[in-house]
């Protein structure tokens, strides 16, 4: 599904990846360095968000403190990141794809970003995060949904997440906001968790009524 949001880019294929299955920003993302990953514990910190205007674009800090987490992911996403880091280690070393080599004896200089613009060549060009929205936008309008954005993956995370009952305050916590404030925006009732409540209300009341 990532592959066909964005067609042959597969950086913006990994981008769209991290957006559903963290529910990090649009801002955030264009700013994840590889040495905000964690293999070995399988998290991702966010530490930082492009400062994008018409003129200027630089990095910033998150707003507030919540904005600063670090974010545990599964085992697709980390192997999505993977395989995105294989392809800098190449580039970096000047090995072909068909090439056997151990990558491990590669490096990439700790401010390397995940997704910089270009061809790679320059690991640390912030990418225009508005274009890859644009393209987004675009590419699912082509799919059959013209009202999908960038900006909704991060709120379908979460609602799926409340959906399934992870508690309110854990997944407020991945998104890096106020639980009062996740909960007024993203929050739907659906007809699947109406169901729920359904049925854990028969359950109490069971042998009672």
């Amino acid at each position: 599904m990532f592959s066909n949001l964005l067609g042959a880019k597969p950086y913006a294929a990994t981008s769209v990846a991290v957006a559903a299955f963290t529910g990090a920003r649009l801002r955030e993302i264009p700013a994840l360095r590889w040495s905000d990953l964690s293999f070995e514990n399988r998290t991702l910190r966010i530490a930082r968000a492009i400062d994008e205007t018409k003129k200027h674009r630089g990095i910033k800090q998150p707003k507030t403190e919540r904005g600063h987490r670090t974010i545990e992911i599964g085992d697709g996403l980390v192997q999505l990141l993977a395989a995105e880091r294989n392809k800098y280690l190449r580039l970096r070393a000047g090995i072909g794809d068909g090439t056997d080599v151990d990558l491990s004896l590669i490096r990439l200089p700790d401010d390397a970003l995940m997704f910089p613009s270009g061809d790679g060549t320059n690991l640390t060009k912030l990418r225009d995060g508005r274009a890859v929205s644009r393209n987004v936008k675009a590419r699912a309008r082509k799919l059959g949904f013209p009202k999908l954005r960038f900006h909704d993956l991060r709120g379908s995370h979460e609602t799926i997440l409340l959906d399934k009952g992870v508690p309110v305050h854990v997944v407020a916590a991945r998104g890096g906001q106020d639980p009062a404030t996740m909960l007024r925006v993203h929050a739907k009732r659906t007809k699947k968790a109406d169901t729920a409540a359904t049925n854990v209300i028969g359950t109490l009341t069971k042998g009672v009524l």
